[in-house]
């Protein structure tokens, strides 16, 4: 039996839904909303993956699965996509069979893929094309936020449609906040890894230190963590950085490609980021060493 569980405070009239990518977010997420109450529908490109969730999920009669994107999209009021980046987007919504082609007038396009605020914008004016709805909401909290329905959601575009999809959403996350117009989830998200990507490798600077000073490790976090140190990285990265585990989730492929994301926006809007710089370095360091799917507290690696 599925450990995904309905939050007791969702609580929405039944809504035909589409999801389309079910990777390690998306699989949770769509299945969140199944037991809302919610008719979904699934799409994955692999499709041994929407199969999986099928075999997982297909007792409960309002769950289905599509062949293509569009069928997936085809009458449904809200469609959520989450996949890798930019290019896969225009894929599974622009492409001949994507969710576009299948979507009706009034629904709204609900993206939670990492991607750039520019496709974001262009998505935007597209569906705007076709009187379909679209908001970029990006998410915080990892796979374990994800499986536990405590994402946190960062959205862009107008404020009518972010309030017809906020209560859906609810189902997977403990926040879901409007930032601003079209592209603004996209640039919040920027932020926030920005934000990881210093927090990271300070915590492994200075756990990489306290080692060699002797220290022992697990109580010094303990301590400092009750501090003006605490962060949630040391909380729930710091003891499995000590222990040399790094399987916990988000990859350090997808940092790397969330860090080019980040730094191409700085580029373009001026804004100096030498940190960041120098850390998305660091992990293109931890992949040479063949940690691609390390999650990203293994930047330590570098430092033993």
């Amino acid at each position: 039996m599925s450990s995904i569980q309905a939050k007791t405070y969702v609580s929405n009239p039944s809504q035909k839904l589409a999801f389309i990518g079910l990777g390690v977010m998306g699989y949770p997420m769509a299945a969140h909303l199944l037991a809302s109450g919610h008719q979904v529908t699934v799409y994955n490109r692999t499709a041994a993956k929407a199969t999986q969730w099928m075999d997982e999920f297909g007792a409960n009669p309002n769950a289905h699965v599509a062949a293509t994107p569009s069928q997936a999209a085809h009458g449904a009021d809200i469609v959520f996509t989450c996949v890798g980046n930019d290019e896969d987007l225009k894929a599974v919504i622009l492409g001949e069979s994507g969710a576009l082609a299948g979507m009706h007038p009034g629904s709204v396009l609900v993206d939670h893929t990492t991607a750039s605020a520019q496709i974001a914008r262009e998505l935007f004016l597209v569906c705007q094309r076709h009187q379909i709805a679209f908001i970029d909401a990006p998410v915080s909290g990892g796979q374990a936020g994800a499986q536990n329905g405590q994402l946190t959601v960062m959205c862009g575009g107008n404020e009518s449609d972010f309030l017809r999809i906020q209560p859906v959403a609810q189902a997977y996350s403990k926040a879901i906040t409007l930032m601003g117009a079209s592209g603004s989830g996209q640039l919040t998200k920027m932020v926030n890894q920005i934000c990881i990507a210093g927090l990271v490798q300070a915590l492994s600077e200075a756990i990489a230190f306290g080692m060699k000073a002797g220290l022992e490790m697990n109580t010094v976090l303990e301590v400092i963590g009750k501090g003006a140190a605490q962060s949630w990285q040391l909380d729930n990265r710091g003891k499995t950085m000590v222990q040399d585990q790094f399987d916990f989730g988000f990859a350090v492929d997808w940092m790397r490609k969330d860090l080019g994301i980040v730094l191409a926006e700085a580029h373009r809007n001026g804004a100096r980021l030498p940190v960041t710089a120098l850390v998305d370095q660091f992990y293109a360091d931890v992949q040479h060493m063949g940690g691609h799917r390390f999650d990203t507290s293994s930047l330590i690696k570098r430092l033993q």
